[in-house]
């Protein structure tokens, strides 16, 4: 099963909207076939360590790091094709949240007279397709906000400049969060402030993500870099109004629009989290200023904090990392848990869990 998942973690960056899946076939104590899961509308895992396997699939156990799907989608589904091969045992590491699957691929595996197990390893399964067990059984994806800060949690100082507070190890770094996620979500004061293009740079076999903007009032000025470029038919702008010139502009620019006020003229959170869900989007990574960060955990909607903490202090008169308003006592401050801690060049990161997610 080791070995499964490690082969589904080759399609990080390429399988959105599908989870990431690997699969080894064993029989009579040695590997016949392997094989994972690439990209949506490809085949799956199972079906590549078959095409492997050939005959000696006939009577093996397959370790597959999620369970069996057992609807047509784009391909067919994988518990026939297990079947139609004659294995005869599948361990699955966990269960397939999608409600199509939902316990019906074992299902048909037991009714072909294939012993099936389900849990080996699956806290470790859970986490490298945490984006899509999120969309599946809370409908919106798992939101991750990237901050880059000061040891004392400050993002900029008082004027604003912020490039560059964390090294450049950290920042090739923050390219493997993009690749990975279906979506980066920025906000317009980012925007006017780096003017950044947030694609992903330097990883080969990567997909671009969708780049989406919360830009309440529509004040993107068309010549942004994010608009710019061969990937500028991927930006997606979340706002509050319509103006049909400006909207116009965009769109001929290559970008999509999507109105969903919360009427008090800014974008309804929760509803574009449902939105983004809706598009496919199982992991989104948030790069953003501190009122954006603030808004987004204030509302309930962020998961996980990669925070990049570089070794030295800004002091009090600098930007803090997140707006969350007053605190009137300790009972009432977020919580968070530690996932994992490590040096990345000169800087400090450390994954934060949003504890009670």
């Amino acid at each position: 099963m080791a070995q499964a998942l490690r082969l589904a973690e080759q399609g990080l960056y390429s399988t959105s909207p599908n989870p990431r899946v690997g699969c080894v076939l064993v029989n009579d104590g040695r590997v016949v076939g392997s094989g994972w899961h690439r990209r949506a509308g490809e085949a799956h895992a199972e079906v590549l360590a078959l095409q492997q396997a050939g005959k000696a699939a006939r009577g093996a156990t397959a370790y597959v790091s999620l369970e069996p799907c057992s609807h047509h989608g784009r391909t067919p589904p994988c518990a026939d094709a297990l079947i139609s091969a004659g294995v005869s045992r599948v361990v699955a590491a966990v269960a397939d949240p999608n409600p199509q699957v939902a316990g019906a691929g074992s299902d048909k595996l037991r009714a072909a007279g294939i012993a099936i197990e389900i849990g080996l390893m699956e806290a470790a399964a859970h986490e490298l397709n945490i984006g899509f067990f999120s969309r599946m059984t809370r409908d919106r994806p798992w939101v991750r906000s990237k901050i880059g800060m000061s040891l004392d949690g400050r993002i900029a100082l008082d004027n604003g400049v912020s490039k560059w507070i964390t090294g450049e190890a950290a920042r090739r770094d923050v390219q493997h969060w993009r690749a990975r996620s279906s979506a980066v979500l920025t906000g317009i004061d980012t925007v006017l402030a780096d003017d950044a293009r947030l694609n992903v740079r330097d990883i080969s076999g990567a997909r671009q993500p969708l780049r989406a903007v919360l830009d309440s009032k529509l004040r993107i000025p068309l010549d942004s870099r994010i608009l710019q470029g061969a990937e500028n038919d991927n930006v997606l702008i979340y706002t509050a109004i319509s103006n049909s010139k400006k909207n116009s502009e965009l769109e001929q620019a290559g970008a999509s629009l999507c109105v969903i006020p919360d009427g008090n003229g800014r974008v309804n959170l929760p509803a574009m989290m449902r939105d983004l869900s809706q598009r496919g989007c199982n992991e989104v990574l948030v790069e953003a200023g501190s009122t954006l960060n603030g808004a987004l955990l204030r509302a309930g909607l962020t998961d996980e904090l990669v925070l990049y903490i570089a070794p030295q202090l800004l002091g009090d008169m600098a930007r803090g990392m997140m707006q969350l308003g007053e605190i009137g006592s300790l009972d009432q401050c977020v919580k968070l848990e530690w996932k994992d801690m490590r040096l990345v060049g000169k800087d400090l990161r450390i994954n934060a869990k949003v504890a009670n997610v």
